[in-house]
């Protein structure tokens, strides 16, 4: 086998492979969201008072919906990345573009979550935001270590 039909050969077998992760994300249901170490601190052990209680549960309304646009963005950006692939077989003008494009809206999302962490810790009362603070960090930093 030569070089040509080697890189075409692998070329082939990573637009597969990439149409097959595309093809299972769109029709295979994801897994239902388990909660979060965060939540599950900020729901069951920081002893919300009812005015808490309410409020957050407004705002983490607020958030699924706001996360699940921009989920559904980058489901969209992903798909147009996979069409520039598919169009210039190289990280050209449309490929870049692409990436970039899905990167802002990473990035979007990004922000709207510290944006809604941030509407939370507001809520809290200064014996609460110690241990959020402190669930924050770990959230951020586990897998790092």
């Amino acid at each position: 086998m030569n070089a040509r039909q080697l890189a075409l050969t692998a070329l082939i077998v990573f637009v597969a492979a990439f149409a097959g992760v595309l093809i299972g994300r769109h029709f295979i249901p994801a897994a239902p969201a388990e909660t979060t170490e965060l939540h599950d601190v900020l729901h069951d052990q920081l002893a919300l008072d009812p005015e808490q209680d309410r409020r957050i549960h407004a705002l983490e309304a607020g958030f699924a919906d706001r996360r699940r646009a921009l989920e559904a963005a980058m489901r969209a950006e992903n798909a147009r990345l996979a069409q520039a692939i598919a169009a210039e077989h190289e990280i050209g003008p449309q490929v870049s573009a692409a990436v970039d494009a899905s990167h802002r809206t990473m990035g979007d999302l990004q922000k709207e979550t510290l944006s809604h962490i941030f509407a939370m810790r507001r809520l809290l009362h200064p014996d609460q935001t110690a241990r959020f603070d402190a669930e924050v960090t770990k959230a951020l930093t586990e897998d790092a270590r």
